[in-house]
């Protein structure tokens, strides 16, 4: 698990990321992602739910982090990141072709699936609206 945030400690340090949801979404969209990262530790899971599917439809490893406090820092930022697109992976790229494998070699939404366990949306009673 360690490795996954060195990935992006080098990558930020040496080539180019995207941190945060929407701009990894958008980074996925526009298939200028290499590789993301999503952390498991994410609430409401419904934040990062999407993004494995995308990576599988446009064939973007996808791979996952313990903790999104660490994500963050590991991205050079001081405060937690649900997900961090790798772009130019710079002196990273050795250290991402092994991850690169293993994240295509597995599903990616199994993978999340571990990490973004659904859980039900509990609508709020009449009493809880007012």
């Amino acid at each position: 698990m360690d490795s996954v945030y060195e990935i992006v400690e080098k990558a930020k340090k040496t080539g180019k990321i995207e941190k945060g949801t929407n701009e990894v979404t958008k980074a996925v969209e526009r298939g200028t992602a290499k590789l993301v990262v999503i952390a498991s530790d994410v609430t409401p899971k419904e934040i990062v739910q999407h993004l494995p599917i995308l990576c599988k439809e446009k064939g973007i490893p996808c791979l996952t982090a313990d903790s999104k406090q660490k994500l963050g820092v590991a991205a050079g930022i001081n405060i937690a990141t649900a997900s961090v697109a790798v772009i130019e992976p710079g002196d990273a790229t050795g250290l991402m072709s092994g991850h690169v494998k293993e994240a295509k070699a597995s599903k990616p939404e199994k993978a999340v699936e571990k990490a973004v366990e659904e859980k039900p949306v509990k609508k709020p009673t009449k009493t809880e609206k007012k």
